[in-house]
């Protein structure tokens, strides 16, 4: 069914006015306080998703009986599937369902009843089967309620030419008063006012973060696939501590704090729980998603499943031993054996959504700069990149989050090595990272020096196409069978809701070509050839003027 989005809009939400007035919930409250969400579609079924919010009333603290419904339609005429069930305080009266017997590459909608009280309607799109022509999807990660404004939420929200969100982690932050992001005077300080650490704390915390309208209706309007990155449990986490956990400071035993981030997550997200658990018993993230003959997806856990410790700061030795991982090695014989059969089955694109950046953030061979993300982790992308060149895997694309700032790179084994990997030609590359901006989170602030800090950046290191270290945003990827666009969209403000948007980048990766290289928009396409990047003399020139204008010097 074709249906514009200022219908959508009419039935699903202005519509929505034409239904009676709430009544009273427990004490006087509206049960559906969080909104709707819909995630990880299939082909025949998608996760369905709301909370109940219970009343303060010890009267009204028991199972809370809902049903509810899929359509074709967003009057919720042509209804397809349904049920009922119960919830209450042991899942934090949070309710998913698992909504089976659809067509593939069908749009839906659906909401949900309780009280005599009807949800906001949700629309929800399954997975495509078959050939498929073209995809598109948004992807974002690193919203930190208390920083700022969901403005790129709601960029995310207005667009109609969504088949699925992914969220690559930092859903949540786990600060109190006084940590990172907070402070800025929005009024947007977090709740409760303490650092997550019990599960009450991490309900608390989602709760907050889903009461925001942005996020509310970008989870209405698209299904997600999220995966989590640290900040869901707590800064820098490993498999068996973080940075920011400190058991004499009376914060408990890690393994508990790990497992109720985990249920809270499993509560709060409109994930499957498909079974797989990890090491120590948790439920699992990484899992996979066929587009029909265009796309295979895989989503990682490079974070909690059984990263090891990062190595300190220049500890190269640590981060090069061939005995460390940052998948496991369940989940990695999982990854190289799914890229396999992805190649086998003739799918046109491998992609991999996850945490932390994979491309060599070096200046030099053995000179990482940031050991949390793959550089203190060596062995585990060699066996990657290895399994990828012995297997002749291509269309090979990564998508990551965590960093909060816009990055476009060649995957390569040694890039320094210009006998292995040519920078203008991209011979030697094995695939393309795309870097999504964060949508609250920042990584530098805006000046001269961040501008000089990315030209020196992009010149130094060979494999690095582009960086903006300093924008919010988002990407969008556009895939087709003849190549796949990666956008990058800014907003320029997140301390007020009025704000403007601009598209500033675009790099693409032609199929069977597995490295990137600049693209335009149709609309803005250059009258002719760009000139080649621009020597390290050129560069450093350019940094020296930039110095002298801002310092006047």
């Amino acid at each position: 069914m074709s249906l514009s989005r200022r219908r959508f809009l009419q039935f699903s939400g202005a519509g929505l006015a034409s239904l009676p007035l709430l009544k009273a919930y427990g004490a006087g409250l509206q049960p559906f306080q969080h909104g709707v969400a819909s995630g990880d579609p299939l082909a025949d079924r998608v996760i369905l998703w709301t909370r109940i919010t219970p009343s303060d009333d010890p009267a009204f603290q028991s199972m809370v009986p809902y049903s509810w419904q899929i359509a074709l339609d967003p009057e919720m005429a042509m209804v397809v599937n349904s049920g009922s069930g119960l919830t209450g305080p042991e899942v934090d009266y949070t309710i998913k369902v698992d909504a089976s017997g659809l067509q593939a590459g069908t749009s839906y909608y659906y909401r949900f009843y309780s009280n005599d009280i009807d949800s906001p309607i949700g629309r929800t799109r399954t997975l495509p089967t078959g050939h498929v022509e073209r995809l598109r999807f948004a992807v974002t990660s690193c919203s930190n309620y208390p920083m700022g404004y969901f403005n790129v939420y709601r960029e995310i929200a207005l667009r109609a030419d969504l088949d699925v969100v992914l969220h690559l982690g930092d859903y949540i932050y786990e600060y109190g008063p006084g940590g990172f992001g907070t402070g800025s005077g929005l009024g947007r300080e977090p709740i409760p006012a303490k650092e997550m650490v019990d599960i009450q704390d991490y309900r608390q915390r989602y709760a907050q973060y889903r009461s925001d309208p942005d996020l509310q209706e970008v989870h209405r309007q698209h299904p997600f696939i999220c995966v989590w990155d640290d900040h869901e449990t707590t800064n820098n986490a490993w498999a068996g501590g973080a940075e920011n956990h400190n058991p004499q400071d009376g914060e408990g035993e890690w393994a508990v704090r790990r497992s109720v981030a985990n249920q809270a997550y499993f509560e709060w997200m409109p994930i499957r729980d498909n079974g797989i658990l990890d090491l120590f018993g948790d439920k699992a993230i990484y899992r996979s998603f066929r587009f029909g003959n265009l796309m295979d997806l895989m989503m990682l856990d490079t974070r909690i499943a059984a990263r090891d410790e990062q190595a300190n700061w220049f500890d190269q030795k640590t981060a090069d031993n061939p005995d460390r991982s940052i998948l496991g090695a369940q989940q990695e014989q999982w990854l190289h054996s799914g890229l396999t059969q992805s190649q086998a089955d003739g799918v046109r694109w491998r992609v991999l959504g996850q945490q932390v950046m994979m491309a060599q953030l070096t200046l030099a061979k053995d000179l990482s700069i940031n050991m949390d993300q793959w550089d203190g982790y060596t062995a585990s992308r060699e066996r990657l990149f290895d399994h990828i060149s012995n297997h002749n895997i291509d269309n090979f694309v990564v998508l990551t989050g965590d960093i909060h700032s816009s990055w476009a790179w060649d995957l390569a084994s040694n890039p320094f090595n210009i006998l292995e990997y040519g920078r203008l030609t991209g011979r030697g590359a094995l695939g393309g990272e795309f870097v999504t901006p964060g949508v609250t989170s920042s990584f530098l602030d805006k000046s001269h020096l961040t501008d000089v800090a990315a030209i020196a950046m992009d010149g130094l290191i060979p494999h690095l196409k582009w960086v903006d270290v300093t924008q919010r945003g988002y990407l969008l990827m556009d895939v087709s069978h003849s190549r796949t666009k990666a956008h990058w969209y800014h907003v320029d403000t997140v301390t007020s809701k009025s704000y403007n948007t601009n598209l500033a980048r675009i790099y693409k990766q032609k199929a069977g070509v597995n490295h990137i290289q600049r693209a335009w928009s149709e609309s803005s396409a250059p009258a002719e050839v760009p000139a080649p990047a621009p020597g390290y003399a050129t560069l450093a020139r350019n940094a020296i003027a930039a110095l002298r204008s801002r310092y006047q010097v």
